[in-house]
């Protein structure tokens, strides 16, 4: 079976690119969490991520916006004592701050997934890559995004991190070709 290399031979890896990169997110929630695993992930591998995944799924009200949109000086000083998640400061304060814009997104366009969707008129672009090396670290649709999202007040979500969400939510197919997924996504 062919898979995209970047998920190696790792269990956690493999199950995440079988069953859930590529797909297309339409749920409000979903999407959030990506945006508060991949600010995460930035300078760091998702490997690490993945690992932390459950963790920051408990330590962010299971990525409930609304609540995480509420969080304090309280509830940070304690995400930033909780070792099962990244401890740094900014990408703590900045999972609050974009709970509370993706908030005003929603209250703008009814939803986070009619937001992201529309950047990409509600259907995923479909690439055609061969090898994993010819993946681009992002594309000029992602550079706009994250130009937007930044207008709106959304951190640690640049043109490099606004491409692996459109990746990973099904916003772009970036399964290469021979992938078996490819077709299926």
């Amino acid at each position: 079976m062919v898979r995209c290399d970047w998920c190696g031979d790792d269990p956690l890896y493999v199950a995440y690119h079988d069953d859930e990169w590529g797909v297309p997110v339409f749920d409000d929630q979903k999407l959030f969490e990506f945006i508060v695993l991949e600010g995460a992930q930035a300078g760091l591998s998702w490997i690490t991520i993945l690992r932390k995944r459950e963790n920051y799924r408990k330590a962010f009200a299971g990525f409930d916006i609304d609540e995480v949109a509420g969080f304090g000086p309280r509830e940070v000083e304690a995400l930033l004592s909780n070792e099962g998640i990244v401890r740094n400061r900014l990408k703590v304060n900045s999972a609050v701050t974009n709970a509370r814009a993706a908030l005003d997104v929603i209250e703008e366009a009814g939803s986070l997934s009619n937001y992201f969707w529309s950047w990409v008129d509600g259907q995923p672009i479909k690439h055609h890559f061969a090898s994993m090396a010819e993946i681009p670290a992002k594309i000029e649709i992602a550079e706009s995004l994250a130009k937007d999202m930044k207008r709106r007040g959304f951190k640690f979500f640049g043109p490099t991190i606004a491409y692996a969400h459109m990746q990973a939510t099904g916003l772009v197919n970036d399964h290469i070709v021979d992938c078996f997924r490819y077709d299926e996504v």
